[in-house]
């Protein structure tokens, strides 16, 4: 078991979260945004069920962790994510002014790292690869699945 209030539990529960996405269909992308330790929003993809190509877990969390705190910035808050987030919710994080941002799993097409290095807030911390396997194997085994069907 993983100990609580470190990095590695935190992404674990934003795993779970994008399991959770998983068993909906969704593309598995999960987050948890924390705040003094303490997890303040849970989200996962909901693109397909809202019908709304901008639900993506990192969208849905800035939303749940302004509404818990009753602010539009998240300045002393962690986003934990399974995925490098992509240049819209890089953008929106940015607004958000995180403190930081933490994601498992590199995305070589819509990264928002690689689009542009300014894209998020200057004074957000970036760090990436944080149980990056786990997360890039429940990725590709959503988007096997969906080779099968086709």
């Amino acid at each position: 078991m993983i100990d609580p209030f470190t990095d590695e539990y935190f992404m674990q529960q934003a795993l779970r979260q994008a399991q959770l996405a998983y068993d909906l269909d969704e593309v598995p992308v999960g987050a948890v945004i924390v705040l003094e330790k303490r997890i303040i929003a849970r989200a996962h993809n909901l693109t397909e069920k809202l019908h709304d190509v901008t639900a993506h877990a990192e969208m849905q969390a800035i939303t749940c962790a302004s509404e818990f705190i009753g602010a539009k910035y998240l300045k002393k808050c962690t986003l934990f994510v399974t995925l490098e987030p992509c240049s819209m919710c890089a953008g929106a994080l940015a607004w958000s002014q995180l403190e930081r941002v933490v994601y498992g799993a590199k995305d070589e097409k819509r990264g928002g790292m690689l689009l542009s290095k300014n894209i998020f807030h200057p004074k957000t911390v970036i760090e990436g690869g944080l149980l990056g396997d786990e997360s890039m194997k429940l990725l590709q085994k959503f988007f096997a699945s969906k080779r099968k069907k086709d």
